[in-house]
């Protein structure tokens, strides 16, 4: 069910009423509602993959009641390697034991026969990468002390399981999400009109932006070795705007939905185009992984070495490596890692002139934004050719044609609207870069009536101007 399909509208709707019906009195129907309808909506992509989200969500929610329980330090320790085993490895069994055992194989020159595999080569679990380490982070959390176990497992399923974030994120901590099916929700017509509102602008970049950029992208993709410089380059400069707008075209859809219930998501993305280091960029681009693999992965081998260069650099290298290969089991998104990883770690290197101290990230940051522009876009748009390519072969094949100079006869600007609408809507984010998005709190600046033709307006616009419907690029991962 896609947050951008009338199916999902009509559930939404049914949810939204029996929700309130119940009234914020009966927080326990209310989360029983909550639980069962999130439920309903991850078994429609696949019902089998139900019993492992439920699974998971048991052996955390019985893992941190023992770490609390539990006074032995090496208890403690032992209860949350089983908790992280067990993550890890569900992810590794249905993500990347192909691509372990398919380079295995290549290594050793030798096939693998596929028969005892091949299930988990077509099957894999979607959202199985967000909820896995939501759950994980929790016992994590409760190990460290930064959070108590909770002792009522229906409000640790809807923690888990909570339908607007489940299948892409925004990945929740416990001490932001799970606090707030504890509480009793208020009905607010503010904050359903402002959910409404950033529901429709996250449709707007999904719908009318990022699936009619598919279409060009897709077309240049497909058969790269057909096309020359310009318009590889222009095709990988679409895709970074394309995979923008899609992700966080989600990411507003799912806030604004947990608006509509009552619930305070996390910010995933703030404006990451604008920004003037490689290392800012990831603050601003997907910030709850960003935030989830500086805690649990950076911060851990930092604090367990000298804090030296070397140490320091190296943590960086596993830590963007890492976030590449979250996104998947290819080496393209290893590579895709491994570039943001030299780049922040040359940002960071310091070195001095007489008496001062440069490095490249002061250097940027004193520079005209647009020169930071340029240099983050070239970096970004450079190393998604890896994030977009099927292959290692293919991303070659494209850095080749494109740094070949190959003419781009085929090559025309006049896309029309497909192009313009991208400017239009950078324009709106940066002209409201102080508010959460652009429709923000409109009332403040219009009248009904203008409001109103803003409203049907977007809608009009996204009816009439949608691409054809493309699953959101995230959910793949």
């Amino acid at each position: 069910m896609l947050f951008n399909s009338f199916d999902f509208g009509i559930f939404l709707i049914i949810v939204y009423l029996l929700y309130w019906t119940i009234g914020r009195e009966r927080r326990t129907f209310q989360n029983l509602l909550l639980v069962t309808s999130s439920y309903f909506f991850y078994g429609l992509w696949d019902w089998r993959f139900l019993s492992l989200i439920i699974a998971s969500s048991f052996i955390d929610f019985y893992t941190g009641k023992a770490i609390e329980r539990t006074s032995n330090k090496g208890s403690k320790k032992g209860w949350l390697w089983f908790s992280i085993l067990w993550n890890l490895g569900i992810l590794f069994v249905f993500k990347y034991f192909n691509f372990f055992i398919d380079n295995m194989g290549a290594l050793f020159s030798t096939k693998i026969p596929e028969q005892g595999y091949h299930f988990i080569k077509v099957i894999i679990p979607v959202g199985l990468s967000f909820y896995t380490f939501q759950t994980m982070s929790y016992t994590i959390d409760v190990y460290r002390g930064r959070n108590k176990a909770t002792n009522n497992l229906l409000e640790f399923l809807c923690f888990v399981s909570f339908f607007p974030q489940l299948v892409a994120g925004p990945i929740e901590r416990a001490r932001e999400l799970l606090n707030q099916f504890e509480q009793k929700r208020n009905f607010s017509l503010q904050n359903t009109k402002e959910g409404l509102r950033q529901m429709l602008w996250g449709l707007f970049k999904k719908i009318v932006v990022a699936d009619n950029l598919a279409v060009i992208v897709n077309t240049y993709y497909e058969a790269p070795q057909d096309y020359g410089s310009i318009t590889l380059l222009f095709a990988s400069t679409i895709f970074y705007f394309q995979i923008y707008c899609d992700f966080s075209g989600y990411s507003d859809i799912a806030i604004g939905t947990a608006k509509l219930f009552g619930f305070k998501l996390s910010k995933n993305f703030n404006i990451p185009y604008l920004t003037r280091t490689v290392a800012n960029y990831w603050q601003r681009w997907h910030i709850t992984l960003t935030k989830w693999f500086t805690d649990y992965v950076y911060g851990p081998i930092i604090k367990s070495t000298n804090r030296g260069y070397f140490m320091r650099f190296t943590a960086i290298l596993v830590t963007m490596v890492l976030i590449g290969f979250w996104h998947g089991a290819k080496w393209t998104f290893v590579f895709f890692g491994l570039i943001q990883a030299v780049f922040i770690i040359l940002e960071r290197i310091e070195y001095k002139v007489g008496k001062k101290t440069y490095s490249l990230t002061k250097v940027l940051n004193k520079a005209p934004l647009v020169i930071s522009i340029i240099y983050i876009g070239s970096i970004i748009i450079g190393s998604i050719i890896f994030f977009r390519a099927q292959d290692i072969d293919q991303a070659f094949l494209i850095y080749k044609r494109i740094f070949s100079f190959i003419p781009s006869p085929e090559f025309s600007l006049v896309i029309g609207y497909k192009i313009s609408v991208v400017f239009i809507l950078i324009a709106a984010e940066i002209l409201t870069r102080f508010k959460n998005y652009p429709l923000f709190e409109l009332e403040k600046h219009f009248n009904r009536p203008i409001r109103w033709v803003f409203y049907y307006a977007f809608i009009f616009i996204i009816f009439r101007y949608a691409g054809p419907k493309e699953q959101f690029i995230y959910f793949q991962f």
